[in-house]
């Protein structure tokens, strides 16, 4: 009984002291762990920032490269019709946006969802300008967007801005 007595003195104060070892051990190594993915995030965020930076210029273009009036009179050629022009347009903007389609993976949701309105909406716009020559379409696209309160394009601009200064906070 003795003996069993003994081993316990011995081994009781070496499991404690083992396991209190092993305790810190993991509290260390976990502490470690999360100091090591901390650094790999940051690392990936330095990486990533100057991608976001530059969806939000592309999109910033891609509102004023589709303004209505800016878009007519880059298309303008003097043998289009109005009809022609009104076709030319809403083609170039499909292009444009197609072509930036893939900045959606570098921004929010709600903003893609504010520039995919804004596309419609001009497209929208420019499909009610009626007028047989591409001035009279012109000059309805104008009229049109003046009676709008709120610009869809500017609108999406500013929420553009927003979620920019956002990032660099």
């Amino acid at each position: 009984m003795e003996v069993v007595l003994d081993i316990i003195k011995v081994t009781l104060p070496a499991l404690i002291v083992f396991l209190t070892v092993y305790y810190l051990f993991k509290q260390y190594m976990q502490q470690q762990m999360g100091l090591e993915q901390l650094k790999l995030r940051n690392k990936e965020a330095s990486n990533v920032l100057p991608l976001k930076l530059q969806a939000y210029e592309r999109l910033m273009l891609f509102c004023e490269r589709i303004h209505p009036v800016k878009l007519a009179l880059r298309l303008n050629h003097t043998e289009l019709g109005g009809k022609e022009l009104t076709n030319a347009m809403l083609i170039a903007i499909e292009q444009e946006f197609e072509h930036n389609l893939t900045q959606q993976i570098y921004i929010s949701e709600q903003l893609w969802s504010i520039i995919r309105l804004a596309k419609n909406q001009i497209q929208h716009i420019i499909s009610d300008s009626n007028g047989s020559t591409p001035t009279i379409v012109i000059e309805n696209i104008q009229k049109i967007m003046e009676e709008n309160k709120v610009d869809p394009l500017e609108y999406a601009k500013s929420a553009i801005r927003k979620e920019a200064q956002l990032l660099l906070q």
